[in-house]
């Protein structure tokens, strides 16, 4: 880069500096290219080295140089060295803090993972137990249904025969009453059912052998109302035992009623309490499978810093290794060149040289060099024109140009001061790239490590971003599905307390009219069986129609008795309307207690279900919005990692010549230089 006369110039002074002898060849080397100012700075620089440096003295400038070149370099391998030492430190207490938090998260997720577990191993055991309850209290409802129909088979079988026996007596006692006994009767009323005690005085009665036919008139009425009341008072014994049946079954059928009741509300208390056990162990398993793949995702980052942390210490001590070689070595270079000089300083040696070598060097004449022969030069310009072309070296070509331009001078010492320029440049280039290789490759290196790494977290944020978006998205629709079902469970209680007060009305009616009616009968009853109660023993020979208030008073007594029935199964088909309304209202609404339990319906659950939900999803955006921000960030530090990165390009990476290849052609030229100085020096 310098100009062609700073060129000569310098090449005058090394020539002077290497105890050459100036000769008007040298000045008119130089003369085309300076001024005449400038020509008498140089004489006089020529002149006074020429008279002051020996060999020697020169030598011992150049130790000195390299000394100072050692030391200099030994510094700033320190400086880089030191830097250098405090990226791995650096590193090594990050990936050290990485692994200590991942190793604390992996144990929380390992306690999570654990009660999870071992909540559903308790949850299991308790649906198991409500699986067993509820199958006992159904084999319980289908036993009471069973002995609930033998009862009832019974009781209608006793029924039938009690009201077969009633009818039949009461036949008896009208026929008795009409004086139409005869031995065909006596055996039909043999066969009413009656007490042992009433059968002996019946059959007694009859073994007397007296005629009803046609006694006299006073002892005929004596005979009658002896059997008579016996009839009578069987009638009234069968039909207060069927009485006492109809109340014993109407007792037993509401005991089964409410005991059905009872084993019902349990069931379906056990199939809830089921039900949301079943819930709840779901999301503990959830829970499980989530922490599960958190840990497995954690123990692969760890995994991961462990290894980098390992490599990273392995080349760190590596590299402190080849250091404390390289720093031991150039401290013995230094203290070699420190004895060196020393010992070319003392006068036994630089002494000896300012007294005898001046003279030695001044024999040799500059035109020596000039004279070299036309086939060397030939030889040296061929050798230099195909190293130039087979290394495409800019070096090689600009001094087989000056070879070329020179041949018809001396051009000599000018072609072999130029090559050792070009093999100390071409040394300086090598040192400053592998320098700056150095520094590239760390460069480059902590530049791809951020890049990946910020990339990795990029990645993990946008999974972690769109699984809370998937999330969200299902828990609204659930919210959207529960307030539906919400909706329909209004509706349906809506209805429902709808046609139970149309029912409810509709039964209290019936109920307050049967009673009535029941009221009314037994009232007309009670005034025909006082009057012809009191008819019978009337005087004056009429006691009334006895014989047709017989059938009157039945069947007032059957429709009486179907008035009862009317309202006792009224009452117990309100209750049972009553109590299924009940079990749904509470099933489909809010909180209430059966059996001293608090029960919640489907509307309570869902709505607190639709809370939670909502709860969840509030957590779900915060932790999706925190993530966003996040990944922006960790978005922005990549931008500015690639921004880097192609900025490094343009001076680290050459897409077209690898740092191998530069440095193999560079020590081809540097080797070729030396190999055209020794031509040269041949």
């Amino acid at each position: 880069s310098r100009p062609a006369w700073a060129e000569q110039a310098w090449l005058v002074g090394f020539l002077a500096a290497s105890q050459c002898p100036f000769s008007n060849e040298v000045a008119s080397l130089c003369v085309p290219c300076l001024s005449a100012r400038m020509r008498c700075f140089v004489a006089t620089a020529v002149f006074a080295s020429a008279a002051h440096v020996t060999p020697v003295q020169k030598v011992i400038e150049l130790m000195n140089g390299m000394l100072e070149k050692g030391k200099t370099e030994k510094h700033e391998e320190q400086v880089q060295f030191a830097a250098y030492k405090q990226f791995c430190d650096d590193t090594a207490v990050e990936k050290s803090r990485s692994i200590k938090e991942a190793n604390e998260e992996i144990e929380s997720l390992e306690a999570v993972i654990g009660k999870c577990k071992a909540d559903i191993s308790k949850l299991t055991k308790e649906i198991a137990q409500l699986d067993e309850d509820i199958s006992v209290y159904e084999g319980d409802l289908n036993a009471a249904r069973k002995v609930r129909k033998m009862e009832h088979e019974d009781y209608s079988a006793t029924h039938k025969d009690m009201t077969e026996s009633v009818d039949a007596t009461a036949s008896a006692v009208a026929l008795i009453k009409k004086r139409m006994f005869d031995k065909k009767q006596e055996a039909a009323l043999l066969q009413v059912r009656m007490s042992h005690e009433d059968r002996r005085k019946l059959e007694a009665f009859l073994s007397s052998g007296e005629e009803l036919s046609a006694p006299e008139a006073a002892a005929y009425e004596g005979h009658t109302a002896g059997i008579l009341d016996l009839v009578q008072d069987m009638l009234k014994k069968t039909e207060a035992e069927r009485q006492a049946l109809i109340d014993s079954e109407a007792n037993r059928a509401h005991a089964y009623e409410l005991d059905m009741m009872d084993l019902t509300d349990e069931v379906e208390y056990d199939k809830t309490q089921r039900g949301n056990k079943a819930v709840a162990r779901g999301n503990a398993n959830k829970a499980a499978a989530d922490a599960t793949a958190d840990l497995e995702a954690t123990t692969a980052s760890r995994d991961d810093d462990k290894k980098t942390l390992s490599e990273l210490n392995s080349e760190c001590a590596q590299e402190t290794d080849d250091y404390n070689h390289r720093a031991e070595t150039r401290a013995e270079e230094i203290k070699a060149l420190q004895k060196a000089t020393e010992i070319l300083s003392s006068d036994s040696v630089a002494g000896s040289a300012t007294k005898h070598l001046p003279a030695l060097v001044q024999g040799v004449s500059l035109v020596s060099l000039r004279s070299a022969t036309p086939s060397k030069r030939a030889k040296l310009l061929e050798f230099v024109q195909q190293r130039a072309s087979s290394l495409k070296s800019e070096a090689f070509s600009l001094l087989a140009a000056q070879l070329s331009s020179t041949e018809h001078g001396d051009p000599m010492a000018k072609v072999k001061t130029m090559i050792s320029d070009l093999i100390d440049r071409l040394e300086a280039e090598a040192g400053e790239e592998a320098q700056h290789h150095a520094w590239c490759n760390k460069e480059l290196h902590d530049n791809k490590a951020n890049r990946d790494d910020l990339t990795s977290q990029s990645e993990q944020l946008q999974a972690a971003i769109e699984e809370l978006a998937a999330s969200i998205a299902q828990n609204k629709q659930t919210v959207a599905d529960l307030q539906s079902e919400i909706k329909e469970l209004e509706a349906a209680m809506s209805k429902a307390t709808e046609v139970r007060n149309e029912e409810h009305s509709r039964n209290t009616e019936t109920i307050q009219d049967a009673k009535e009616a029941r009221a009314a009968v037994q009232k007309a009853l009670d005034v025909l069986k006082n009057f012809y109660d009191k008819a019978a023993s009337a005087d004056g020979g009429y006691s009334g129609n006895q014989g047709g208030s017989t059938g009157v008073l039945g069947m007032l007594e059957v429709i009486g008795s179907d008035f009862a029935r009317l309202q006792s199964e009224t009452e117990a088909g309100e209750n049972e309307a009553k109590a299924d309304y009940d079990k749904f209202m509470l099933a489909s609404g809010g909180c209430g207690y059966v059996n001293g339990a608090e029960v919640c319906g489907s509307v309570a659950e869902k709505t607190d279900l639709i809370k939670s939900t909502e709860k969840r999803i509030k957590k779900q955006n915060s932790a999706k919005g925190k993530r966003e921000s996040e990944l922006s960030d960790t978005q922005e530090e990549l931008d500015a990692a690639n921004d880097t990165y192609d900025k490094l390009k343009p001076a680290c990476i050459n897409p077209g010549v690898s740092v191998e290849e530069r440095v193999a052609a560079r020590e081809q030229e540097i080797a070729n230089l030396q190999e055209a100085l020794e031509i040269l020096d041949a």
